[in-house]
């Protein structure tokens, strides 16, 4: 006689299972794109000038890295680059966002259609026709060239994440702010933006990220002198790897990953500010 909890245990069908080829597809998965990175990591830590043969653990690279002229220039080219294309591509996305999703017509449609252009663009195409036009227009490649450029990329990201988070809001709010005696700048400025600053917030650290790691859009539209961060890794690889840019590469890895997880946690910090708030009475 069986017992009522083996009655009651459903029998175990092939469905259910652990898909072992499946489950071992994804470890091999994740190691053939991860294992790279960390010999990058690794190595960067080693005290001699091997690549191969690890010795015994030093910071040695990263002070070479930190008394490399070239390289702190091209670090702080880097940085400017994305803090610049942030802010700008954050005016215009949040611009460009409010008016797709309160342009209802055609030329609207039309215009959300042209905006999406960019995101399914190789980069590789971007990057040589923004060469192609500062040449064309007889504008020297420099840091502008670049930031224009970047600006130019990252504008649909910022509308794509804004844009849904826009529709979500509900219009009679900023109406009942005008019909108070706010105007529609002030309702603007006072409720709508406020409403999305966890999204702006977050589309500017993934901007960030995205330019500051950057090579494609860089290497066609930079000049000569100071190069941004990832075409001079570029141009240094070429003459051999040296261990110093497996230490810059280490630092690049562990800032993304930063920032990346910054713009994840950002608009969950926000909503659970939000909860607390409501559930006090404010």
């Amino acid at each position: 006689m069986t017992t009522p909890s083996a009655a009651a245990r459903p029998a175990r069908r092939g469905t259910d299972r652990k898909p072992r080829f499946a489950l071992a597809m994804t470890v091999a998965f994740f190691a053939v794109l991860y294992l790279p990175i960390g010999v990058v990591v690794l190595y960067s830590f080693n005290s001699q000038k091997s690549l191969t043969v690890f010795k015994d653990f030093s910071l040695r690279w990263y002070r070479d890295f930190f008394h490399d002229q070239l390289l702190i220039d091209s670090l702080g080219m880097s940085l400017q680059v994305a803090l610049v294309a942030m802010a700008g591509s954050l005016v215009l996305g949040v611009t460009l966002a409010l008016g797709l999703v309160r342009c209802r017509n055609r030329l609207g449609s039309l215009a959300g259609l042209i905006m999406l252009v960019p995101l399914v663009t190789p980069e590789i195409v971007t990057g040589v026709a923004s060469m192609l036009l500062f040449k064309g227009m007889q504008i020297p490649l420099s840091t502008g060239t670049v930031m224009l450029a970047e600006i130019t990329f990252s504008i649909s990201y910022v509308t794509v994440i804004l844009r849904s988070r826009i529709a979500a809001l509900n219009p009679e709010v900023e109406e009942a702010a005008m019909d108070l005696g706010a105007t529609r700048w002030q309702a603007l400025r006072l409720v709508t933006l406020p409403a999305l600053l966890p999204s702006i917030l977050a589309s500017a650290v993934l901007i960030f990220a995205l330019v500051f790691d950057d090579f494609v859009l860089a290497y066609f539209t930079t000049g000569v002198d100071p190069q941004p961060l990832p075409v001079r890794i570029y141009s240094a690889i070429r003459f051999g790897v040296q261990p110093t840019i497996n230490a810059v590469g280490t630092l690049m890895l562990v800032g993304s990953i930063a920032l990346i997880a910054l713009a994840l946690f950002i608009p969950r910090l926000f909503g659970r500010r939000g909860g607390l708030d409501l559930l006090s009475g404010k």
